[in-house]
């Protein structure tokens, strides 16, 4: 695939900037017929599917600030001679054609071409069947930012695809698809891996754990609760599960406190048996599986563990290696928890609402990666790429 000058590539942004800024009104009436037909029980997905004048404006910034950015493709990565002569030069290149598999967020659409076109890769987005008239027409706009700058407008393809049709589509596929990024639950990332025959980078549940330990500052404990459940629930960094040290000063009552705070907040809780016999009145958890859920709602669980190693163990074994935070004033206790959790961003005394490439200095991002090859974390500008080595010789054999 040919590669395109900086220039051109920003050139096709600004275009698009513009025509989202003149053309807000026809977005606005597309996203409405989304939301006309839309069932609103899902409260978390319908919050991802709205769209309003200040959503517009952040994709306006998520463009800018990814043409800004300096270009990722053909940066050199190492640059060596080595001792028989050879120059060996590694450097970063497309991926070639990603296909992502999203929820019913329109702002994808935006985020995820605008990356992976200023990465010189070719994007087929495959969003939820709910954002079906916002989607079509933010793709028609790509395809005018794109036609502007006299560029094929199969760099950004928009796929309606059923079910079936994706199953099929993965199994055989049209074209040569180097890189599936599937966005979204279990059985969606499952689904995915089971059927194609290329590159999965997983973004994986969220099923986002605190761990309150022994000692603590417990208003900012409680003040980063709130905030981490409550702020944004159909966000994937959102908090679900919270784990308490029994050793805590004053247990009982900070146990009432919190769910105090939380009911204020209409969160439904659920609780261990430790818990449950100090807040008589909340659900008792009777299935383990329910500490690997990821709730997307006013839903959280309340547990109890004797110490460190043990909310280590249980956060390792449940969550879905998205985010975790400890809330401690003990150093110590804080690096081990960040050493051995398994999750792509660990956090001492923060809410993990922090999870997002805009908040983490990375700016637009394409996912949270859960995985752990080639990338683990918000996939950015700058992780869209792959890399190849240059080796120049002058007649070399090797003996």
């Amino acid at each position: 695939m040919k590669l395109l000058d900086i220039t051109t590539k920003n050139n096709v942004l600004q275009s698009m900037t513009r025509i989202l800024d003149e053309n807000r009104e026809s977005l606005l009436a597309a996203n409405k017929k989304d939301l006309d037909a839309f069932q609103k029980e899902d409260q978390a997905m319908f919050d991802r599917l709205i769209l309003n004048n200040q959503k517009i404006d952040g994709m306006i910034k998520a463009i800018n600030e990814v043409k800004a950015q300096e270009d990722p493709v053909n940066q050199i990565i190492s640059d060596k001679i080595l001792e028989n002569g050879l120059k060996v030069t590694n450097k970063t290149a497309p991926f070639g054609t990603i296909m992502i598999i999203y929820e019913s967020r329109p702002d994808v659409t935006i985020e995820a071409a605008v990356l992976a076109f200023k990465a010189n890769n070719k994007i087929i987005l495959k969003g939820g069947k709910e954002a079906v008239h916002s989607n079509i027409i933010l793709v028609d706009f790509w395809h005018k930012a794109l036609t502007e700058n006299n560029l094929s407008t199969d760099y950004i393809k928009l796929m309606q695809m059923n079910r079936e049709e994706t199953q099929f589509f993965l199994k055989n596929p049209t074209e040569q698809l180097d890189l599936i990024v599937p966005r979204g639950g279990e059985r969606l990332i499952n689904f995915v891996k089971d059927h194609a025959k290329c590159a999965v980078l997983v973004s994986g549940r969220g099923n986002n754990f605190l761990y309150i330990d022994k000692n603590v500052d417990w208003n900012k404990t409680l003040s980063v609760i709130i905030n981490a459940k409550t702020d944004k629930i159909s966000a994937c960094n959102a908090l679900d599960k919270i784990l308490i040290n029994k050793n805590i000063e004053h247990f009982e009552t900070k146990l009432k406190e919190l769910q105090s705070i939380l009911k204020e907040r209409n969160v439904t809780i659920l609780v261990d048996d430790n818990v449950k016999n100090i807040l008589l009145e909340e659900k008792l958890i009777t299935n383990k599986s329910i500490w690997r859920e990821e709730f997307l709602s006013l839903k959280c669980c309340i547990g109890t563990v004797n110490n460190l190693d043990q909310a280590i163990e249980m956060i390792n074994t449940f969550s879905g290696g998205h985010s975790a935070a400890i809330m401690t004033t003990n150093n110590e206790n804080a690096d081990n928890f960040m050493q051995q959790i398994d999750c792509a961003a660990v956090y001492k005394n923060s809410s993990t609402r922090f999870t997002d490439g805009g908040q983490l200095g990375v700016g637009a991002e394409l996912a949270i990666s859960t995985d752990k090859l080639h990338h683990r974390g918000p996939l950015g500008l700058k992780e869209l790429v792959t890399n190849k080595y240059y080796i120049i010789g002058e007649g070399h054999i090797r003996n």
